[in-house]
C-alpha cells in the first residue's frame, strides 16, 4: 500500500511537468478500480455491518460472487436495488473470496443423516433455537426481528408473532399446555404466547439489574427456570402466580449461559464467564459450583444423559466435556477440528453426543459416541452455501435433531438414519 502512494505521489509530481492528461492515463484504470472498491466498501458497510459485524464477513470461509449473492440474498432483499446489490457482491467475492483458514476436519462414520431446512419469512431476524412442540410444530426465536415463529413441517407453512417493543427473545420454550414462552433479552422479561388466543402475556424482572433473560426450561412441576448472562444471575418463575425469583451467581461475571434439568428436577446451569457448572437446589435456589480443571474454560451449554451424565462444551478450549455427578469424575475429549473449533450447543440423543464447531467454517456437526470414544462429523448447510452459525440443539420427539442457521435464517431438522 506505501508503494503504491509513493508511485502515485511520484506520478502527481510529474503531471506538473508531462501534463495531467499523462498521468490520468497512466492512472486511469487504476483510479477507477480503486474507485469501485471504495464505493463496494461503503455499501457493505452500510447495508451489512448495521445489522452484524464486520468480523461475520472476515471470518468467513469466503464465496464466489454467485455464493455470495445466495448468501446474502437470505439476510436482506436488495433486488430493487441491482446496481447496488451487484457492487456488494463484487465487493465481497473480490475481497473475500473462498479460503480454508477455518475448514473443519470432518471425520467419517457409519451414522447417516439428512437436512430438511425451512427459510424463515423475515429477513435478517436471526432465527435461531428451535424447538419441537407436542403437536409436532417447529417454534424458533427471531431475535434481531423480535418475533417468535411457528413451523408446521408436514405442509411448510409458517406463522410469524411479532412481541413487545424491544423484547429481542433470546431462544423459546414449550409449557406442558403446549404454550411458547419466550426470554425478552433485552426488555427485561419472560414472555408467554397462548397457543389458543394468541395472547401475549409478560413478565417483567423485578430488579432492575436482572436485564437479559436468556435460556429457560420448564421442570416436571410446571416452574420456568433461566438465565440471565451479563446479569449474573439465574431465575425462577411460576407462572400460576407470576412470582419471580432471582439468585446471584457465587462469582462475578460467571456468564450462566445454558441450563438443563435432571431427572430429579435440579437445574444445571454452565458458566460461558468461569470455568465452572453450577448445581441449583429447586428449593432454595443455593447454588453449588463444580470448578471444572483448566481455569481457561467456558462452557457455553450443556445437556444431560438418561444415565444422569452431565455432557458438556469447553467452547474455550476446543473440548468435549462429561461430568459425573455421583463420582465427580470429570474427563474431556479434543473435538476434531482442535482447540479453536469452538464447540457451542449440545444435546444427548439415544446415548449419543451431538454438538457443533461453530469456530469452523462451514460450521460442523459433531457426533459422539460415548462407548467407543470415537468421532463423526458433517458439514452443515446453509440453502445452496455453507455459513453459520448453531447457538443451542434439542432433540425431536421421535429421535431426530433440530438446529439452526442464525446466518441464513434457517430452521434445520437433522434427520438421523
Amino acid at each position: 500500500m506505501r508503494i503504491r502512494i509513493l508511485l502515485k505521489s511520484i506520478l502527481s509530481g510529474i503531471a506538473y511537468l508531462i501534463g495531467v492528461a499523462s498521468v490520468n492515463q497512466a492512472l486511469g484504470v487504476e483510479l477507477i478500480e480503486d474507485n469501485e472498491q471504495l464505493k463496494g466498501k461503503a455499501l457493505v458497510e452500510q447495508y451489512c455491518t448495521s445489522c452484524h459485524r464486520i468480523n461475520m464477513i472476515t471470518r468467513s470461509s469466503g464465496y464466489s460472487v454467485k455464493d455470495w449473492k445466495l448468501l446474502t440474498r437470505t439476510m436482506i432483499d436488495l433486488s430493487n436495488q441491482p446496481k447496488i446489490e451487484q457492487k456488494i457482491f463484487n465487493y465481497l467475492a473480490t475481497h473475500y473470496s473462498p479460503n480454508t483458514l477455518r475448514t473443519p476436519t470432518l471425520l467419517g462414520g457409519d451414522t447417516k443423516i439428512s437436512f430438511t431446512q425451512w427459510q424463515t419469512p423475515t429477513l435478517g431476524q436471526r432465527s435461531r433455537d428451535p424447538i419441537e412442540a407436542d403437536d409436532g410444530t417447529i417454534w424458533w426465536a427471531g431475535q434481531r426481528a423480535n418475533l417468535i415463529g411457528q413451523i408446521n413441517p408436514k405442509t411448510g407453512e409458517m406463522k410469524e408473532y411479532f412481541l413487545p417493543d424491544n423484547a429481542m427473545p433470546h431462544s423459546v420454550t414449550t409449557d406442558q399446555a403446549g404454550n411458547i414462552w419466550y426470554t425478552g433479552n433485552k426488555n427485561g422479561s419472560v414472555g408467554k404466547l397462548d397457543i389458543n388466543s394468541k395472547k401475549i402475556t409478560e413478565y417483567k424482572m423485578p430488579d432492575e439489574n436482572a436485564r437479559d433473560p436468556h435460556t429457560a426450561i420448564f421442570d416436571d412441576k410446571g416452574i420456568l427456570w433461566f438465565t440471565l448472562q451479563h446479569s449474573n444471575m439465574i431465575g425462577r418463575l411460576n407462572p400460576e402466580s407470576g412470582d419471580i425469583k432471582l439468585v446471584t451467581m457465587n462469582a462475578p461475571r460467571s456468564k450462566p449461559y445454558g441450563i438443563k434439568i435432571d431427572k430429579n428436577g435440579t437445574p444445571w446451569v454452565a458458566c460461558n464467564g468461569r470455568n465452572c457448572l453450577v448445581k441449583v437446589n429447586p428449593k432454595t435456589m443455593k447454588l453449588t459450583d463444580v470448578m471444572l480443571p483448566n481455569e481457561a474454560t467456558r462452557v457455553r451449554r450443556l445437556d444431560i444423559a438418561s444415565d444422569g451424565m452431565i455432557w458438556y462444551v469447553n467452547s474455550s478450549q476446543g473440548k468435549l466435556g462429561r461430568y459425573n455427578p455421583y463420582t465427580e469424575e470429570i474427563k474431556e475429549w479434543p473435538s476434531p477440528s482442535g482447540s479453536k473449533s469452538h464447540p457451542y450447543a449440545i444435546a444427548v440423543i439415544d446415548k449419543m453426543v451431538w454438538y457443533n464447531e461453530s469456530g469452523m467454517r462451514p460450521d460442523a456437526l459433531v457426533k459422539f459416541d460415548p462407548t467407543t470414544e470415537t468421532f463423526q462429523s458433517w458439514a452443515i448447510p446453509s440453502g445452496k452455501v455453507y455459513a453459520g452459525i448453531i447457538r443451542h440443539m434439542r432433540a425431536t420427539r421421535d429421535g431426530d435433531l433440530l438446529i439452526h442457521q442464525s446466518s441464513t435464517n434457517k430452521i434445520i431438522r437433522v434427520n438421523i438414519e
